[in-house]
């Protein structure tokens, strides 16, 4: 059962404002400076401003920066990756607005890296043809556009609330949206919960990793944004393909939370995957080899531990020597020295682990929600763009293209919404506690192999955790009752696509099946469960 609403004390403080974003990366900044000539802007954001996401992406952003390389060949790689589920409209907008989009940012004062010519440096990664990779700081593109975006928001009067989670969507009588209500935590000021009356509500709460044990997500990442849209009516959609990250840096059998990345750039530069005895078994599985989309690579690695028995497979870049180390990759240098692997002379271990949500709420090109006035935009929603499977350094390409599109759109469309109205329905929250079984849950059966049986068990041990009632409103709770929200919708999802496409890998199905699944599965909440519909791609 997924609540309505989350249990919460009334709001004791009220704030008004045209538009709120809910989200500190890269498509919540974007789309707070660029809503912001069309009104008041107010940002809430669950930590610190840079505690998200964003600031773990070491690859990149990809675009056709290049003049070899062109939106259309882009285009080409994206839909290829996502294996028959992308919108070629939404992948058009992405790879058309992106280069633009891209510029945009370095005027901002984002300062990529340069070849000596004075050119972008460009990489490539798993599922590009060309190189088209920016990169900053070698491996940290994440952090300097973070940096960038916040020194612009600095200057910008837009206000901003940290340390704040977003709990509920208020709604108008006529079911459009008016605002949220919010805990403010810690340092944050005003206390406690709250609400915020807003002419529109923006989205960006990026991802939901925390829902498997083992991860690259930060612990912020608990599909606030997607539960919170499931409880207010809107439709979430293809939340069954999660992907993978094939090289996350192995630290045990009982290593849980983040694990560090080991970027696809790394791969991309020339490192090899190889079993313990030397063997490239990724060659001959595909005809890029390590560079394969990200589904096809994690594949590879589960099925050689398989067949080998072995707990990982490691990369080995022992060929780049220090100085390419310490130029190009000086973040993941100092993870794996960190815990004691010294990739200049090793093979790095490395295992696949949950990465990046491809499907979430469901929007237009412009980041419109089937709940009027609610937008969403970066790894929260689902533009389209991803289908099956997100190509590499394409999320941060998504954030900035729809959070602008976002902005645009609200420009155009700001309306008045009504009163907000008590929301009606059951309410209840799990205990803190059980987001560790949830995780356990859904690594253990919902993970990357999926077969019937498992998913089953992954159902019936969910339903187990039904919110409840009694349970005392904090955080802990809130973020439980979210993970298990998120988490009921995956296996709902999962168990219904019968075939493996993408990163959503069926043991007991696996082929993919255009004639029954080249299409959609959008879930909703109803009153007795979660409910998830068909729909054709088109």
């Amino acid at each position: 059962m997924i609540p309505r609403v989350l249990t919460a004390p009334a709001p004791g403080w009220t704030a008004d404002t045209d538009i709120v974003v809910i989200g500190s990366g890269v498509a919540g900044l974007v789309a707070a400076l660029n809503c912001r000539p069309h009104g008041r802007v107010l940002l809430v954001t669950k930590a610190l401003l840079d505690a998200g996401s964003t600031r773990w992406a070491q690859g990149g952003v990809a675009a056709a920066l290049d003049p070899a390389d062109t939106p259309g060949e882009h285009l080409a790689d994206t839909l290829t990756a996502g294996v028959g589920l992308c919108s070629q409209d939404a992948v058009r907008a992405l790879v058309t607005d992106g280069p633009d989009a891209v510029r945009r940012l370095i005027a901002l004062g984002a300062e990529f890296d340069r070849a000596p010519g004075g050119d972008l440096a460009l990489g490539r990664e798993g599922g590009h043809h060309r190189r088209r990779i920016a990169h900053a700081g070698g491996d940290a593109t994440g952090a300097e556009i973070s940096r960038a975006l916040r020194a612009a928001l600095k200057e910008s009067d837009v206000e901003v609330i940290e340390h704040a989670l977003v709990l509920d969507l208020l709604l108008d009588a006529a079911g459009r949206a008016a605002g949220v209500t919010l805990h403010v935590m810690g340092q944050g000021r005003p206390g406690g919960v709250g609400a915020v009356r807003a002419r529109a509500v923006v989205l960006a709460t990026g991802g939901l990793g925390q829902v498997f044990a083992a991860t690259t997500n930060p612990e912020v990442s608990t599909g606030d944004g997607v539960a919170l849209a499931l409880r207010a009516g809107a439709a979430v959609t293809d939340l069954e393909f999660v992907q993978f990250h094939p090289t996350a840096l192995w630290l045990g059998p009982d290593a849980r939370g983040r694990q560090p990345l080991i970027s696809e750039a790394v791969r991309g530069e020339g490192a090899h995957l190889v079993d313990r005895s030397g063997t490239r078994f990724m060659v001959g599985r595909h005809e890029l080899a390590e560079l394969a989309p990200r589904d096809v690579v994690a594949k590879g690695i589960m099925s050689r531990m398989a067949e080998t028995g072995e707990r990982h497979m490691l990369l080995d870049a022992r060929e780049f020597g220090a100085d390419l180390w310490e130029r190009r990759f000086p973040t993941i240098l100092a993870a794996c020295r960190f815990h004691g692997i010294d990739p200049v002379t090793e093979p790095i271990p490395v295992v696949p682990a949950a990465h990046y949500a491809s499907g979430g709420i469901r929007t237009d090109l412009h980041g419109r929600t089937t709940v009027p006035g609610l937008y969403a935009c970066g790894e929260t929603a689902c533009t389209g763009v991803h289908g099956a499977n997100r190509l590499a350094s394409n999320s941060l390409l998504e954030g900035l293209v729809f959070a602008e599109r976002i902005a645009a759109a609200v420009g155009a469309e700001l309306g008045e919404p009504g009163p907000a109205v008590a929301p009606s329905g059951p309410s209840g929250l799990l205990d803190g506690g059980a987001r560790d079984a949830i995780q356990r849950i859904m690594s253990a059966d919902a993970g990357v192999l999926r077969d019937a049986a498992g998913l089953d068990r992954a159902a019936r041990a969910l339903d187990a955790l039904a919110p409840s009632p009694d349970v005392a409103p904090d955080v802990a709770a809130w973020e439980a009752t979210n993970l298990h929200a998120v988490a009921s919708a995956i296996v709902a999802a999962a168990r219904r696509r019968t075939e493996t496409r993408g990163s959503h890998w069926r043991d007991d199905h696996p082929e993919r099946d255009d004639a029954a699944w080249r299409g959609h599965l959008v879930t909703r909440r109803a009153d007795a469960g979660l409910v998830t519909t068909y729909e054709e791609h088109r």
